[in-house]
Parts: structure tokens; sequence; C-alpha cells
């Protein structure tokens, strides 16, 4: 997979894994929705249910902001297997433009932002490093002949 179609399905992808780590590098991964501008993430602590306002993934940023998302697509069907890993910076936005910015374009993707947009944090990850591989690209290039 190309950088031009794994940046297109990373923007059509509804729901990622975020992984960060604290100070020591102890891991923390959760899912999360998300949208794509170029090649910058957004998301937004949003009303869904949490168990603190404090969050792990938030702290984590403030103390080691480099991240990784996964995004990825299963099938019983291997041949269509794929995933797609953005390692990148995390930056928790101040208020201004790039985050007035990042709040339409989330409302835009997910309709429940249009009843209840996110009132928390907006978090923006610049994408370093993006890492793609197919099943079908994977068999096709090592097929027996």
């Amino acid at each position: 997979m190309n950088r031009e179609e794994a940046l297109r399905r990373l923007g059509a992808t509804r729901v990622g894994r975020l992984a960060t780590a604290d100070r020591a590098g102890v891991p923390h991964v959760v899912p999360f929705v998300f949208v794509l501008d170029r090649e910058t993430l957004y998301w937004a602590v949003d009303q869904k249910p949490k168990r603190s306002q404090s969050l792990k993934r938030l702290e984590n940023i403030r103390a080691n902001p480099n991240v990784e998302v996964v995004v990825d697509n299963y099938s019983d069907n291997w041949n269509d297997l794929w995933w797609i890993r953005v390692s990148g910076t995390a930056r928790v936005l101040g208020d201004g433009e790039e985050k007035r910015k990042a709040l339409t374009l989330l409302r835009n993707k997910y309709a429940q932002y249009d009843s209840s947009p996110p009132a928390g944090p907006v978090v923006a990850i610049d994408a370093v490093r993006i890492k793609a591989w197919e099943a079908s690209s994977y068999l096709s290039a090592n097929a027996v002949r």
C-alpha cells in the first residue's frame, strides 16, 4: 500500500487505537475517534462517560508526546487484512484557529458531535512516520508459482 492510499484509508477509518506512554515508558492504549487533516490527526475529549476527567492519555502526552495510532481492517478472508500505524508527536491545543478547525472537522465526520460537541481538550498528532501493510500485496508478492 502506498502512502497516498494509506492516508486515504486512515482518513476514512471511524475508530483507531491510540498508544501513549508515561515518563517511565509504561504503555497505555485506548480506542478513539479522530479526523485526519493532511498528515495531522485530531481528537477531542468528549462527553462519553469516563471514570475521571483526569485522563491517563492526556497525562501521558504532557509527560511524553511520542504516540502511535493503529487502524486496521479485519476480515475472515485474510486477503482483505490491512493495517496502518502512525508514529507521531502529540500536542494539546490551546484556544485558537487550529482548535476551532479541528472541532469543525470532527463535527463533520461524526454526527454525534453536532448535538454534543466535545467540550474537553483537543489534541493534534503530527505524523512523523506512517507504516502500512496489506495482505493482498504481501500474498501476491510472495505467491508460490
